[in-house]
């Protein structure tokens, strides 16, 4: 599986994402997802497949809503590159933003698979000002 297939199946994971949905279909089960340092992780992550699942979770205690635009996608061989915006809606409070607050990042994710699954996800998340 390779190019606009691939392309499709992202979107297909950010919908899951978005409407809390399992993700756990599209990941193999030698996932690792490294999260690049950021305003939310200053250290960074790595996550496997458990963890990431645990994290999709964790997520739908902390918003009551998120959603991904996509501004561009790119597939070569086994290999999806996303630009995508993200919003959240906090359903508890974060730092100095209340329940109800708005959460955006700009992301860049690279996206590996392998069998039609993802094996390795790079995040590079650059969130707004708060």
């Amino acid at each position: 599986m390779s190019g606009e297939p691939l392309i499709d199946t992202v979107k297909a994971f950010l919908a899951a994402i978005s409407s809390g949905e399992s993700i756990a279909r599209f990941l193999a089960p030698e996932v690792v997802q490294i999260e690049y340092p950021n305003r939310l992780l200053p250290s960074g992550a790595t996550r496997d497949f458990r963890a990431i699942c645990e994290g999709q979770e964790k997520g739908r205690q902390v918003l009551s809503a998120q959603a991904f635009e996509i501004v561009n996608a790119i597939a070569s061989g086994n290999s999806v590159v996303l630009e995508s915006i993200w919003t959240g809606t906090l359903a508890v409070g974060l730092g100095t933003l209340q329940p109800g607050a708005t959460m955006r990042a700009r992301f860049a994710q690279v996206f590996e698979f392998k069998d039609g699954q993802i094996v390795h996800l790079r995040n590079y998340d650059c969130f707004d000002p708060w």
